[in-house]
């Protein structure tokens, strides 16, 4: 079964012209969510299914996924604070959605087999979702992977950043710490981190079994922190408990690919830079979709 890919799109608001996740950066207006669907339908990825709100569905679909139609199979999945496990109580007056590891969970209905998470709004790079397809061909049960970058390779030059440094052993995930305010000056001889620490960017890879475990842990959380309108059921987070209790393994997967995400508004000129010196090596053709 060739494998789905499963886009967190939530964040995107109904004023898409303005926001980062479809600003132009292409050389022929392409976003960076347009390279992660070409590379994935490159890869051997057969459907892509976004998780966005359900009010913004028909603008969505005019502005972000009519260029894909007859290029890979869509999907649509709405993310809502009251969608929860039966027998778990939406608190009265939430309105923030419950985070990443719902935001997946409420794709249950329409995934049966693997499939990769990515973060709308990051360019993760061609090897990666190769590399990450071969995996999920083979995948079964409650055996995972994170697609992991060398933390030198996803810094912004135009500020401090957080990541969640990956700790392992033997090419297993045993969790994911958080570090916070990392600048490039971080990084070197002597300095607070070498810039070969693996990082998770949020791109994973999954089978089915993963929703039982995320159905029981996201229960758990709204029942503990339910009453606290800024928690929120993180998808890193869910995952370490799963491997802490034994419910499941995660591979790590290193990619040597440099991430990019804009992050601060200067960014923008570097990730377009970076994309446009790819096109011209022919990593990629001058017009994704069209």
């Amino acid at each position: 079964m060739a494998p789905t890919l499963l886009v967190l799109a939530a964040g995107m608001g109904s004023r898409y012209g303005g926001l980062k996740q479809i600003d132009p950066i292409g050389p022929s207006g392409e976003t960076v969510l347009d390279y992660a669907v070409f590379d994935a339908v490159r890869a051997g990825f057969g459907r892509v299914v976004f998780v966005i709100r359900k009010e913004f569905e028909e603008a969505f679909r005019a502005t972000v996924t009519a260029k894909y139609l007859g290029r890979i199979e869509v999907g649509f999945v709405h993310q809502s604070v009251d969608n929860l496990p039966a027998g778990s109580r939406h608190p009265e007056g939430r309105e923030k959605p419950w985070g990443t590891g719902h935001a997946v969970w409420c794709a249950r209905g329409e995934i049966s087999g693997p499939f990769a998470v990515i973060n709308a709004d990051d360019f993760y790079g061609a090897s990666a979702f190769s590399e990450l397809a071969v995996f999920l061909a083979k995948a079964s049960g409650p055996t995972f992977a994170i697609v992991g970058y060398k933390l030198r390779n996803t810094l912004s030059e135009n500020g401090a950043v957080s990541r969640g440094v990956c700790q392992e052993k033997g090419a297993r995930l045993v969790s994911i710490v958080e570090e916070t305010k990392i600048v490039p000056s971080d990084v070197g001889p002597g300095k607070r981190f070498t810039g070969d620490e693996v990082v998770s960017m949020n791109f994973w890879g999954f089978t089915p079994s993963v929703f039982g475990g995320l159905e029981t842990g996201l229960k758990a959380f709204v029942a503990s922190r339910g009453g606290d309108p800024k928690a929120e059921f993180y998808l890193p987070s869910a995952v370490s408990d799963l491997i802490q209790g034994g419910a499941a393994t995660v591979d790590v997967l290193s990619s040597s690919d440099t991430w990019f995400g804009v992050t601060y508004r200067e960014d923008r000129a570097h990730v377009a830079a970076a994309i446009n010196s790819l096109v011209r090596s022919g990593v990629y053709p001058t017009r994704l979709f069209g």
